[in-house]
């Protein structure tokens, strides 16, 4: 290797390297006024020094169908300046011979806008692609042709899926069920697929498989990630779309339809020469299958349509506790487990003597994650007892639930135990309390007694009053008559 040619790799290198390129150019390039109908028109966007990182749809155009899209990118080194060239190419078939008017448009290329003017296009008879029979034999002829023309691409056979999934096929009212939208493909698939505007395709798919009258607890998925699983032993990457857990408020059947769900899938070039697209940009529609719940109610209880559906379990932060009496403590009463947690109600209160109680703080935390959504919820009490005495709490606090593992409602009740010692406070929390109304005006009020005679009187004359009245009534009467 020459000492020149050396020299021009380690230019090329150093400048790879340090980034020295020219400033960003944005052409776009539309086809030729005449073309045969077998033939392909294009229309293509060309960035120099620097690669295409966003651009607009291509535009449609009325006699046309668009084929796909190929790219190319090439790179040149001119006395040591480095200058590349990345193309995006848009194909479109003419469905019938006519001339055709491509309006003019603009186009945002990696941020940038630009204008288009519009342009006429005949589409005449099938051209010929024959040689003329005079023409000399060139040994490089087929070489020139396949590395500029249009290389053939063909369709690689996939091996892929997509499927809406619950993990629940029958629940009862209240009991949550997980439905996941995912891709599906299997490891040994060789078809290059790429997806086609998620958020776009799923804000449509959701409208048609929520389902009505239920709580949803979103797990909002932001990015698309692949995760091995294994499917009846066979090993697939899988891509969530979407992931939710619903729980339904009232019995019957939930039905979710068949969803169509579009993949960019690549047409692979047969024979891919240098400087074309080794690839060319398809699309593919997938369908999954359609599911059914059916929703069951719940059995016959007073509490039914107010209990909590999951599987819970207490958590106190104490166990036994002395105190004197009227000192007040806090006593946290957790509920955990799987199931609605922000439909959790307080737990039941138990009139007890001596025992008071403040309507409780309250904290709660969701954890959606592994197909379910689980947590706490916490509710903080602030409690006096006046009078000296063993106190179980078990006997105050009390919270219904339906177990749908187990198909029954069970209670959570304290283990709590307070040692109350002390001297009795029932009276000095008696008086300690503001009863309100006439009792705040106690103090203030006159303590003489009132006549009764003026009472009497008083009385007398309001009666002889009324009589009064009603003959006086009678007597306009009778004459109107």
């Amino acid at each position: 290797m020459s000492k020149t040619l050396i020299t021009s790799y380690l230019v090329l290198l150093g400048l790879l390297f340090t980034g020295n390129l020219y400033a960003q150019e944005v052409e776009v390039e539309l086809g030729p006024d005449q073309i045969g109908l077998n033939e392909t028109w294009t229309i293509k966007i060309s960035v120099a020094n620097e690669k295409i990182k966003s651009y607009d749809q291509f535009p449609e155009i009325q006699g046309f169908q668009k084929q796909g899209t190929s790219q190319s990118s090439s790179m040149n080194v001119i006395n040591g300046q480095v200058t590349s060239s990345h193309s995006f190419i848009q194909y479109y078939k003419p469905a019938r011979k006519g001339t055709f008017t491509l309006p003019a448009f603009s186009m945002t290329v990696n941020g940038k806008s630009i204008d288009v003017q519009g342009k006429n296009i005949t589409v005449g008879d099938a051209v010929s692609n024959q040689s003329s029979a005079g023409s000399s034999f060139d040994p490089f002829a087929d070489f020139y042709n396949r590395s500029a023309g249009e290389p053939e691409y063909v369709e690689v056979e996939d091996e892929a899926f997509f499927s809406v999934t619950v993990d629940k096929e029958e629940v009862f009212a209240g009991e949550g069920f997980n439905l996941t939208l995912a891709f599906y493909m299997s490891e040994n698939n060789q078809a290059p697929f790429n997806f086609y505007k998620p958020g776009d395709q799923l804000d449509q798919v959701l409208k048609k498989i929520k389902p009505a009258n239920v709580w949803e607890e979103n797990y909002n998925i932001s990015n698309i990630e692949p995760e091995q699983v294994s499917i009846n032993g066979k090993r697939w990457v899988r891509y969530k779309v979407y992931e939710a857990t619903f729980f339904p408020f009232s019995e019957g059947k939930i039905e979710i339809p068949s969803i169509p769900w579009e993949m960019i899938k690549y047409r692979v070039a047969k024979n891919p020469v240098y400087f074309n697209a080794s690839r060319q940009e398809d699309f593919k529609t997938f369908y999954s299958a359609p599911k059914t719940i059916t929703v069951k109610p719940l059995p016959a209880h007073p509490l039914k349509n107010e209990v909590v559906v999951g599987q819970f379990q207490l958590r106190e932060n104490i166990t036994e506790l002395e105190v004197e009496t009227g000192q007040g403590f806090d006593y946290n009463f957790g509920i955990t487990g799987i199931g609605n947690i922000n439909a959790i109600s307080e737990p039941r209160r138990i009139s007890t003597q001596n025992l008071n109680t403040y309507d409780p703080n309250v904290r709660q935390q969701i954890n959606r994650g592994y197909g379910r959504v689980s947590g706490i919820k916490e509710f903080n009490y602030y409690i006096t007892i006046n009078e000296a005495s063993e106190v179980d709490l078990g006997k105050s606090f009390e919270w219904i639930y339906f177990d749908p593992a187990r198909a029954v409602y069970d209670t959570l009740r304290p283990s709590a135990k307070i040692h109350v010692v002390g001297e009795s406070k029932v009276n000095q929390a008696i008086s300690s309390q503001r009863l309100g109304g006439i009792y705040d005006r106690i103090s203030s009020a006159d303590n003489e007694f009132l006549n009764e005679e003026y009472k009497y009187y008083f009385t007398t004359a309001i009666n002889l009053l009324l009589l009064a009245s009603v003959v006086f009534l009678a007597v306009v009467i009778i004459r109107k008559k």
